[in-house]
């Protein structure tokens, strides 16, 4: 009975493992990536991102920091649509409610995916970041929210910013398409 119970809690977690798929257009990045959300490790961030995605708030937001050997970051639903005013791209975020930080021990490693935040961090809300490299500095101090788990080659093509801090000059590569995955 205790196997069948166990096997059940298994399955039944499986069911609600989510994840998103993620369509990238634009001068570098043209292909899916596919990532694998931590759940179990972020359960509040990871409600945020499915909810934003799944209502498209997602869709036609470009990669407005972008720093070689670091990071690819995106995610403004608020100022970081293509073909608005690419000046306030990453200052933004969304109608919903900052989150309390959710630190985990996963490490900053490549493909991992994190929360974009100010100083405060319980300052999360819809940005979002995929490592290009290992940054375990860090580890502990912003929200580990998944892992890219398909189409790191598209990440790795990605337009890479030119401007300060990162932010990308002319047209930045956008998601066309994100979708919330079982």
């Amino acid at each position: 009975m205790l196997k069948l119970a166990a096997a059940f809690s298994l399955l039944a977690g499986s069911a609600f493992a989510s994840g998103l798929e993620i369509q990238i257009e634009g001068e570098g990045a043209n292909g899916t990536v596919k990532i694998d959300l931590f759940e179990d490790v972020a359960p509040k961030h990871v409600e945020q991102i499915t909810a934003l995605a799944a209502e498209g708030k997602y869709d036609g937001v470009v990669f407005h920091r972008v720093i070689e050997g670091f990071m690819a970051q995106t995610g403004d639903v608020q100022f970081g649509k293509l073909g608005e005013d690419m000046r306030r791209a990453g200052m933004g975020g969304s109608e919903r409610p900052d989150l309390p930080a959710e630190f985990s021990d996963i490490a900053y490693d490549r493909g991992v995916v994190g929360m974009a935040r100010s100083q405060s961090p319980n300052s999360a809300n819809s940005q979002f970041f995929i490592m290009f490299a290992p940054g375990h500095f860090l580890n502990g101090q912003y929200t580990v929210v998944g892992k890219v788990t398909e189409g790191m080659d598209v990440v790795d093509a990605i337009k890479r910013g030119s401007g300060q801090s990162g932010s990308v000059k002319g047209q930045p590569d956008v998601m066309t398409k994100v979708t919330v995955t079982e």
